[in-house]
């Protein structure tokens, strides 16, 4: 993997923090972004002390503003000039509704619109990389949302749960609009099922849910394995479009196989952002 490199949005813990570490592991250059200095220093630290002689480099984001998401994406372009792999990981869990620093709903803003808007962006730099591949960290909770085009940013009747599972919804249907708009170059688009990981994604929750959550959490290592398969693989590079649980393609909700509610957000997304 010498001289690939793959981004990784959030990976000072939890799922992106033991992928970027494997990545390394394997070789690549991991690019990554962080909101905090101060936790993107240790992570760093951390990393050049457990894999020495790597490269790794990261930029600090708030992907919660669709302003630092563009100005990152032209930082990015104008210090690289490949993109092997793009981990959308990056996520937030809202118990109760916040909007983001452009007025949207944050689980939304975060979860889909960022990732959303940071891919295409980089897409040109993406698909003239040989064999590159874009990774969407989805959940199986997406079974449990819906997709009202009419309400994305969720003003009407709001519920943490449902917001959550709205986003990861939302991260499938891109997945496979935008595997459909690629077919015709090598670039591959696959979204996953990371399981249910011990990260600080339910720091919002009642203390007594994180004392039961834990019982059935897995490690942040484990979680990272798919995520990994889908960087490296050879034979995950065969797959397009597709929705990954335990490194094997897996069934999905009906309503995420739907292709013109996927074009309906897509041109939602684009209005959303401003992108042209």
């Amino acid at each position: 993997m010498d001289n690939k490199i793959c981004l990784i949005t959030g990976a000072t813990n939890g799922i992106g923090k033991a992928t970027a570490k494997k990545l390394l592991e394997e070789g690549f250059h991991v690019v990554f972004t962080a909101r905090s200095m101060a936790k993107a220093e240790s992570t760093i630290y951390e990393f050049k002390h457990s894999v020495p002689n790597c490269k790794v480099d990261y930029f600090l984001v708030d992907l919660a503003s669709l302003k630092e998401v563009r100005e990152f994406a032209n930082k990015f372009i104008a210090t690289y000039d490949r993109l092997d792999v793009l981990i959308n990981n990056a996520g937030v869990w809202e118990k109760s509704y916040q909007k983001s620093k452009d007025g949207f709903e944050l689980s939304f803003a975060v979860n889909h619109l960022a990732h959303f808007l940071l891919t295409n962006l980089l897409l040109d730099l993406i698909v003239t990389t040989e064999k590159s591949r874009i990774i969407n960290v989805s959940s199986r909770l997406h079974i449990n949302g819906t997709i009202d085009i009419d309400n994305l940013n969720k003003q009407k009747a709001y519920n943490g749960n449902k917001a959550y599972a709205n986003s990861k919804l939302a991260n499938i249907l891109f997945t496979r609009y935008l595997a459909k708009k690629l077919e015709d170059t090598d670039t591959t688009v696959n979204a996953l099922m990371p399981g249910i990981v011990n990260t600080g994604l339910f720091d919002n929750f009642p203390i007594w849910i994180q004392k039961l959550m834990r019982i059935f959490l897995i490690s942040p290592e484990k979680g990272a394995q798919t995520s990994v398969y889908l960087a490296t693989s050879e034979d995950a590079y065969r797959f397009t479009g597709e929705y990954f649980d335990k490194k094997k393609p897996a069934s999905t909700s009906r309503i995420s196989k739907d292709m013109e509610l996927a074009r309906q957000l897509w041109e939602a997304s684009l209005e959303m952002t401003k992108l042209n």
